[in-house]
């Protein structure tokens, strides 16, 4: 399956499984919970990229003055983006991949299967 099938399925499921899980849950605890739990796992996602995207780029900024190239803490940082972006959209989810991606030890798991899956299409000039 191509990369656009893949997204295009993803643009169709994720809004769809969203609103079945509003629905159970906001039957279990109410609408006014729901939506308060929506509103602060937004809040405590938004804190919590805003922390690890600055210790990220401190990490990056580290490993240029050492002379590296901060291939990983750019990974690492692109991940707490797309993290940040998910948090920020309501759903539950999207709030469990969020804050998935902003566990170190998954993110790191991520960037190895990630390089090791399009690394060879990539090509470093420098």
């Amino acid at each position: 399956m191509r990369l656009t099938q893949w997204l295009f399925l993803l643009f169709i499921v994720t809004p769809i499984a969203e609103i079945g899980l509003f629905i159970v849950v906001g039957g279990r605890i109410g609408i006014l919970w729901t939506l308060a739990v929506v509103v602060v796992t937004a809040v405590i996602g938004a804190s919590l990229v805003s922390r690890q995207g600055r210790g990220e780029l401190t990490r990056a900024r580290q490993t240029i003055l050492d002379g590296g190239f901060p291939g990983r803490e750019l990974a690492h940082g692109a991940m707490i983006l797309v993290a940040g972006a998910l948090l920020l959209t309501p759903g539950f989810l999207t709030d469990v991949i969020g804050f998935s991606l902003l566990v170190p030890s998954v993110r790191e798991v991520l960037r190895k299967y990630l390089a090791k899956r399009f690394g060879d299409g990539v090509i470093v000039i420098g």
